[in-house]
């Protein structure tokens, strides 16, 4: 039996469950830990079939992916837009309570 990276171990649970990786992400959002969102947006790039089909969907250019993906990455909001459609999610903003605070 061949051992699997976390990486990888990652990426089957994304494909396997979806929502658990929907879940994810709304965490790691909620937390604001950038480095974090990254980390698991490349794992679940490569549930979606890897950074090249991920750049082609998205339409980015896949050096801009892997750069905007890596450890030291800062993805602008249309890219990180762009990498989620693929991958059938979006951003949202949602209030943080059931009362919305007025101005």
């Amino acid at each position: 039996m061949k051992d699997r990276t976390h990486d990888e171990a990652m990426a089957e649970a994304f494909s396997n469950d979806p929502a658990y990786a929907l879940e994810l992400l709304n965490s790691i959002l909620e937390d604001g830990d950038q480095a974090e969102l990254l980390v698991a947006l490349r794992q679940m790039t490569r549930a979606f079939g890897g950074m090249p089909k991920v750049a082609e969907k998205a339409q980015l250019n896949r050096t801009q992916l892997y750069r905007t993906l890596s450890a030291d990455g800062n993805p602008e909001i249309r890219s990180l837009a762009a990498i989620l459609k693929t991958m059938g999610l979006r951003l949202a903003v949602q209030p943080i309570s059931a009362e919305v605070v007025h101005a």
